[in-house]
């Protein structure tokens, strides 16, 4: 049996579905690397809503695909950028979100880190503002018995006058964390509006902000995710941190080797692709546990090139794929996503995502994944 699937140019191709899923069995804990999934957020199809209208989520749909990740033994990194936080996800849904991922994480035992930022502020602010916008964040989370992820502020990239900003204000909610955070830098291939994060578009310059921030607090910083898709200087960074603080990988495009590291160190991970990656990334990570880096290469590098395609410019809707492919997957009953972004990718990357999907085996019922794949052909009207 084959599908067409549309091409980029227009044409149809006939594609071959694979027959049967990849097995993930293993429920043995991770050892060797820390990961966290950033984790989407299942729309409720059924309301009454519009782009500019308050997020409306399915709880139920949600909590059960973090149960998902953690059943695998990752942790989930709630409330950050592939939870549409800034693209349909506003402040007052994503405080929700984390009270009721907080407390399921608690009642399975899972691990769970949630963002804190700056987005109830809707109009300009001053630097005092963002501050006080963070430490409100701050103070839920905390409450919520959550790690807390310091994510990058559009309002402090727009009133920030130099570093020094950046400097106090860091210095200033790391000195009130109760607890050590991570320290998360988002580049502006997935937000524009963080342009020059760090007091500089130079990226040489901003990296010397950015480990003056940790230097100053060290033992206030767990880790720190970087999200620049720069393999080298993320390298070059990890070597810089001071003792004990961890370098999470957010680079979608070349974790395989970051995780796997090289003499002088390795990464931790923080990715939004091992949302849809969530058993096979975490099986390639207990291959590594056994010191079997070439193993785990083996399992994670073929799915470098998914990962490539849902993050291709522009980066920043990428989460269209990876609800896409929770759709396929059967994680969710529908293709609807919040602020109606379902619509940012168009019907040959999309049919281009789930060839590549199944080909690595991640659909658990490929034939459902064919089905729902089918069903959205016929709504564009592709002849069978």
């Amino acid at each position: 049996m084959t599908i067409r699937l549309p091409r980029a140019d227009g044409s149809l191709a006939a594609y071959e579905p694979r027959a049967e899923p990849l097995g993930f069995t293993s429920i043995a804990p991770l050892t060797s690397r820390t990961v966290f999934s950033a984790a989407h957020v299942v729309a409720d199809p059924y309301a009454d809503t519009g782009p500019d209208s308050p997020a409306a989520v399915d709880w139920d749909a949600t909590l059960a695909f973090r149960r998902h990740l953690w059943s695998h033994g990752l942790g989930v990194a709630e409330a950050m950028d592939t939870a549409q936080r800034g693209m349909g996800l506003d402040w007052a849904c994503a405080a929700e979100l984390i009270r009721r991922s907080a407390a399921e994480a608690k009642a399975v035992g899972g691990a769970i880190a949630c963002g804190v930022g700056t987005d109830q502020l809707t109009g300009p602010a001053s630097v005092d503002d963002v501050r006080d916008a963070y430490e409100e964040q701050l103070a839920l989370v905390e409450s919520t018995g959550a790690q807390a992820i310091l994510m990058a502020s559009r309002a402090l990239a727009a009133a920030a006058a130099s570093t020094d900003d950046y400097l106090d204000v860091y210095g200033h909610l790391l000195r009130q964390a109760s607890e050590p955070v991570i320290l998360h830098w988002l580049g502006p291939m997935f937000d524009p509006a963080l342009d020059g994060y760090w007091g500089s578009p130079d990226l040489d310059t901003a990296t010397e902000t950015f480990l003056e921030v940790i230097a100053a607090h060290p033992d206030k910083v767990d880790g720190i995710k970087v999200s620049l898709l720069d393999a080298r200087r993320e390298v070059e960074l990890r070597r810089r941190l001071p003792q004990g603080v961890r370098c999470y990988t957010g680079d979608d495009f070349n974790y395989p080797e970051l995780i796997a590291g090289d003499d002088h160190g390795f990464s931790h991970a923080l990715l939004g692709i091992f949302d849809p990656l969530g058993p096979l990334a975490a099986d390639a990570v207990r291959v590594l546990d056994t010191g079997d880096t070439a193993g785990f290469r083996k399992l994670l590098d073929p799915t470098v090139e998914l990962s490539r395609h849902l993050f291709q410019a522009p980066t920043r809707f990428y989460k269209t794929g990876v609800v896409f492919l929770a759709w396929l997957s059967g994680h969710q009953s529908h293709f609807t996503m919040v602020g109606g972004l379902q619509s940012a990718r168009s019907l040959p990357h999309l049919a281009r995502a789930y060839e590549l999907a199944d080909g690595l085996g991640l659909f658990p019922d490929p034939a459902l994944a064919e089905s729902r794949m089918k069903s959205l052909l016929d709504v564009y009207g592709v002849p069978k």
